[in-house]
């Protein structure tokens, strides 16, 4: 059955003529037939008041009326058309405008936004050695826009090269970086002495830093540097990454 048949059937249930029931929707008698014959639809306001005087919801009336895939009204739904019922016209019709103008914001806002361009972050190119990283800030670069599959917190990105941060990330990679603070096991974009490193970060009590590569078999690349040392560290951005426990610590 469809709506103008479930209509007609539940008008008939409840012994209500077409004359009656148009006096109470406030239409004439020839348009209820209109809409048990699916020759029109009621309005809105008239679909409203349908349903208060054939005493059901959207759910009987256009049980067999949606296309595949779509679905009645859901619980929470229900409950709020009976509530939206149960009001003064005054207050339906402040409903009414509410929801218009909700309406009318969100087409706004999504129309504002298919007009903005969208955001762009560096990719820094330069290849390094195995275990580097190519943020050679100042050196050209290209932009990559930032997509669903960037991380909305991604700054610039890099591309690592070499195989001591698998399987975590792989070598020629992208990752995704920004300047939030680096806390003890995070990974981070380092330049020790001049070279650019892709390292999981730790800082011990004593004031030691160890950069260790998340691969372990490429321990040999690690990287200790106490204060004494006089070697240069400096932090260009912490990486997006859900990092392993830092090395005996798991």
């Amino acid at each position: 059955m469809n709506f103008g048949e479930r209509m007609r059937a539940r008008r008939e249930e409840l012994g209500l003529s077409r004359t009656l029931l148009a006096r109470r929707l406030g239409v004439s008698a020839s348009a209820i037939g209109n809409y048990e014959t699916g020759i029109s639809f009621p309005k809105e306001e008239v679909m409203l008041r349908l349903f208060d005087c054939l005493e059901t919801d959207p759910n009987f009336l256009f049980q067999d009326s949606f296309s595949a895939g779509e679905q009645v009204l859901s619980q929470s739904e229900r409950g709020l058309l009976k509530q939206y019922r149960g009001l003064s016209p005054v207050g339906r019709e402040t409903v009414r405008s509410v929801v218009e103008a909700l309406c009318v914001y969100r087409d706004e806002l999504e129309q504002s936004r298919e007009r903005q361009e969208p955001r762009v972050i560096p990719l820094y190119r330069s290849p390094a050695a195995a275990g580097y990283a190519a943020p050679v800030f100042g050196e050209d670069f290209d932009y990559v826009p930032v997509t669903d599959e960037v991380p909305s917190a991604a700054e610039f990105a890099v591309r690592i090269q070499g195989d001591s941060m698998t399987p975590y990330i792989a070598d020629d990679s992208l990752v995704y970086v920004n300047r939030d603070p680096l806390k003890n096991g995070d990974v981070g974009i380092f330049c020790v002495d001049g070279d650019m490193l892709c390292k999981q970060y730790y800082k011990d009590p004593f004031g030691n830093v160890y950069l260790f590569s998340l691969n372990r078999a490429r321990a040999d690349a690690d990287v200790l540097m106490t204060p004494s040392s006089g070697r240069s560290l400096v932090c260009f951005g912490r990486v997006i990454l859900h990092a392993p426990p830092l090395p005996g610590k798991e």
